[in-house]
């Protein structure tokens, strides 16, 4: 007799009590049972969000990945639905992996595959019982509805990986091609039999067929990316306009696994990159190598774009898994069953080829123009409109001459201090230390140096058992999982006594 999947799961998230775990946050996607990670076929439809995502829900007794879907109107407030992407086909057996979505017009529809306006592309994971040799296969949903989801007849649309590649061979981004009226083009991460990382564009008019353009390359980046790790996941690319230039530039992001480069940063076990150019053809011209990481934290990995209709633009909205590979040994997993979520969705802007995160969240019922003033930095002074809460945001800025300030979250027993401090170089520094926390596994401190001119302003969103930090205009991201106590509460200023600062503040739970 074959297994139903979609009731076994079904059944898992009926028995869950993940959600009255003390841990489980407010406003952060996080699954309704056993394990999440990478964000998949992110899509905005009518002012609609729906997310889906990497869903394991018989973690960690079996790791069967399906694609959870959860839907919100504010991105604050998400409403959980039945997985979209059951592994029961013989191309996807061994778990329905990463892609990504495309959302398309009325009048794309009736051409499109099974006449649906949402198209799903993913990674269909299949490995040999004896062998454990991998298959990965590029396949297709359609959905009419964003309620029901088919697989394509014809899956998988590309069944094996081409000559000269592995099986590490996924993580479909598919796109229209602005520059040709009909045209689609779809990038998927790749390993090359040197066991080194790239990414391979494929081009389509109808959504079935898929041609093989052949690699992404950088002409003018003097080699920098030729031997770049040993493979690329989940790239993609964001089309932004430069603030400063005014000109349309190509972002690609992606995560270079086996990169470590001579520089401050890439801590984590796998790191999260982008770079600027413009892409034609296959060349992403006009990048002259030079590559950042997106997310300076202890836990952040595989981001995507929301997909929309040309007819519905909207900012660029970018979220990402708040964890890292080998990182499943969180305490919610003893306390309720559940482990890992998604990033609150950020802003993406482009000033001066740099990239910029704010988070989506602007509530309007935030209090402005609190005055705070600090009592000594270990006195960690409460911040009273936080106090009793467990999940906020804060907007916390100093007057330029203050050589250290930031604050306390949770006790003195048990918490995470985030500072802005200025070294003896004059360099200002974001300081993180959650040593004191229930976890600290995979980092307790990191120092993370401001690009010049950052403005001395935090904003901290802190949910529970994760936190978000944002510093100045969005120059520097920071995401870690900061489990306190379990109902330690609200936060303290840390600044030098008598200190003036000035906050902004808005409670979630």
């Amino acid at each position: 007799m074959t297994e139903d999947l979609r009731a076994a799961a079904l059944e898992a998230v009926a028995r869950s009590h993940a959600a009255a775990d003390p841990d489980y946050p407010v406003v952060h996607l996080a699954p309704p049972v056993g394990r999440l990670n990478d964000p998949n076929g992110l899509l905005v439809d009518s002012g609609t969000y729906h997310a889906f995502y990497q869903f394991s829900p018989f973690h960690p007794h079996r790791k069967l990945v399906y694609w959870g879907h959860a839907s919100s109107r504010d991105l604050l407030h998400w409403t959980h639905h039945d997985p979209a992407i059951i592994p029961d086909s013989f191309y996807d057996r061994s778990g329905a992996y990463s892609g990504g979505a495309l959302v398309l017009e009325a009048e794309e529809t009736a051409a499109a595959p099974a006449g649906a306006p949402y198209q799903f592309f993913y990674t269909g994971n299949l490995k040999d019982p004896v062998t454990d040799e991998r298959t990965a296969s590029q396949c297709l949903v359609t959905s009419p509805d964003l309620a029901g989801f088919t697989k394509w007849p014809d899956n998988p649309l590309l069944p094996d990986h081409p000559a000269g590649y592995t099986a590490h061979y996924r993580d479909p981004q598919v796109w229209r091609d602005p520059d040709e009226p009909g045209s689609f083009r779809m990038l998927l991460g790749v390993q090359r039999e040197d066991l080194t990382g790239t990414a391979l564009l494929y081009r389509s008019t109808d959504l079935r067929e898929w041609e093989l353009e052949g690699e992404l390359t950088f002409p003018d980046a003097g080699g920098a990316f030729d031997h770049f790790g040993y493979m690329w996941e989940c790239p993609g690319l964001v089309h932004l306009t430069d603030e400063l230039t005014g000109q349309v530039r190509d972002v690609l992001i992606w995560c270079p696994q086996g990169v470590a480069p001579d520089t401050e940063g890439y801590e984590n076990i796998f790191p999260c990159v982008y770079t600027v150019g413009r892409l034609v053809g296959t060349e992403l011209r006009e990048c002259d190598g030079t590559f950042a990481e997106l997310d300076r934290g202890f836990e952040f990995y595989a981001p995507q774009a929301f997909a929309r209709r040309p007819s519905e633009p909207g900012p660029v909205l970018l979220t990402a898994w708040a964890g890292n590979a080998s990182e499943d040994d969180q305490p919610s997993i003893d306390t309720g069953g559940w482990v890992h979520a998604l990033t609150v969705p950020r802003v993406l802007t482009l000033r001066g080829g740099r990239l910029l995160q704010r988070p989506v969240t602007t509530p309007s019922d935030a209090t402005p123009g609190l005055t705070l003033v600090g009592e000594g930095r270990q006195a960690a002074a409460p911040i009273r409109e936080l106090e009793g809460h467990r999940s906020w945001q804060l907007r916390l800025q100093a007057a330029p001459d203050a050589d250290r300030w930031g604050l306390r979250i949770g006790t003195a027993d048990s918490c995470v201090t985030i500072e802005l401090a200025r070294a003896t170089d004059g360099a200002t520094q974001l300081i993180v230390d959650r040593s004191r926390s229930r976890y600290t596994q995979h980092g307790a401190t990191r120092i993370v140096t401001l690009p010049a001119g950052t403005a001395p302003r935090l904003e901290v969103l802190h949910d529970r058992s994760i936190t978000e930090v944002f510093v100045g205009d969005g120059e520097i991201a920071f995401t870690l999982r900061s489990f306190v106590a379990p109902h330690a509460t609200g936060a303290g200023l840390l600044a030098d006594d008598g200190a003036q600062l000035t906050a902004g503040t808005v409670v979630y739970d």
